[in-house]
């Protein structure tokens, strides 16, 4: 059985009728409204989508999901109140709409929002130091810009506070893959390509580089091929940029997941 994006526990919320399109978020939800939408969301919700909303055996992620962040808030209440026919998503229109506002902002707080409230530096300093002085912009992207070989941060920071983009870069092997590790292949003219496998099999592997380039290699025709123990993002890297640089990177990182989530909900609220 196919799952969609959400799939909530039965009984729990009802449509927000003949409601015009808006953006999501259109203004704070009170801390009332909050408080009903997390008492009904652990009691309804946490038992398929587990009480962080990142998903269960169940249900899906529906708190750092990144097509889930970009539907609008009438969009989730459409889906929550008419289900989906022949998925495991089912209908719920057994309640009012005071109910469904509260869960739907109860859920931007857990797809980050409020994390992300105040800025610890300046974010223009901050692109300045990304795209120049740090040299992230050569693995990382934000908007239309930067590298390849690591993960695209534009929203990065939407569902994520200060403090843990903050640990992310001081610890990055605390939150790497086996994947993101770096690899060295030496071809057998001493020409030396670093990188990350992007495909790999006993005999040929695929390698990108910091150029965005991808090079394809007999693993029998190489010189050597190594697997750096570091990961893209190498420990110690905060110490390049300085405390005060890292706060002016984090802030243009949340600035940059603001202005990205602002031009999907936009797109998206219809």
């Amino acid at each position: 059985m196919a799952v969609v994006p959400f799939m909530f526990m039965r009984g729990m919320i009802p449509q927000l009728q003949s409601q015009a399109a808006q953006p999501a978020n259109s203004k704070p939800a009170s801390s009332a409204t909050l408080l009903e939408g997390k008492q009904i969301f652990a009691s309804s919700c946490a038992a398929c989508h587990g009480l962080d909303g990142r998903g269960g055996e169940r249900a899906p992620d529906i708190a750092a999901r990144r097509q889930t962040q970009r539907l609008s808030d009438v969009k989730l209440a459409r889906i929550v109140d008419a289900g989906v026919p022949g998925t495991g998503m089912p209908s719920f229109h057994s309640q009012g709409a005071s109910a469904i506002k509260s869960v739907v902002s109860y859920l931007r707080t857990l797809q980050g929002e409020g994390k992300s409230a105040s800025l610890p530096g300046n974010p223009q300093k901050g692109e300045s130091i990304f795209f120049a002085k740090s040299g992230c912009s050569d693995c990382h992207r934000v908007g239309d810009k930067g590298g390849f070989l690591a993960p695209d941060m534009s929203s990065y920071a939407r569902n994520r506070s200060a403090d843990e983009i903050r640990d992310a870069i001081n610890n990055p092997d605390s939150t790497r893959k086996a994947e993101g590790k770096i690899v060295l292949a030496v071809t057998r003219d001493g020409t030396r390509y670093v990188g990350l496998v992007r495909n790999e099999d006993n005999f040929s592997l695929q390698l990108q580089t910091v150029d965005g380039n991808f090079h394809f290699f007999i693993k029998s025709e190489l010189q050597t091929l190594e697997r750096e123990p570091q990961s893209v993002l190498p420990a110690g890297y905060h110490s390049a940029v300085g405390g005060r640089d890292l706060d002016d990177v984090i802030s243009f990182l949340i600035r940059s997941a603001r202005i990205s989530k602002t031009g999907a909900a936009s797109g998206e609220a219809d």
